[in-house]
């Protein structure tokens, strides 16, 4: 029997800025919608963390790092293109 991935995410946002409200709540919806209960998130404010952003290379916010199952991928933005994450994710394309 495969087991299912699990799927690890680290969001980078710039404090309250609606762009960064924007993408949380777009990866929020894409999970639940495609990943329900086999996805962890985690948030890292780059305003509070500056060093978190340095280490993972993260220039600009908001920014979305896969970090399992492998090939690890980045993207950029709001998240808001859902079928393109989607494909990227090898999930397909969205319903």
């Amino acid at each position: 029997m495969t087991q299912t991935p699990r799927f690890e995410f680290r969001l980078y946002i710039a404090g309250g800025e609606s762009n960064s409200a924007q993408a949380v709540a777009n990866l929020e919806a894409l999970c639940r919608a495609h990943l329900a209960g086999r996805h962890e998130i985690e948030i890292v404010d780059v305003l509070l963390q500056p060093k978190r952003a340095l280490q993972d290379g993260v220039f600009m916010t908001p920014t979305l790092i896969q970090r399992a199952p492998p090939p690890g991928r980045t993207f950029v933005g709001t998240l808001s293109q859902t079928e393109p994450v989607l494909k990227a994710l090898g999930l397909g394309a969205a319903s």
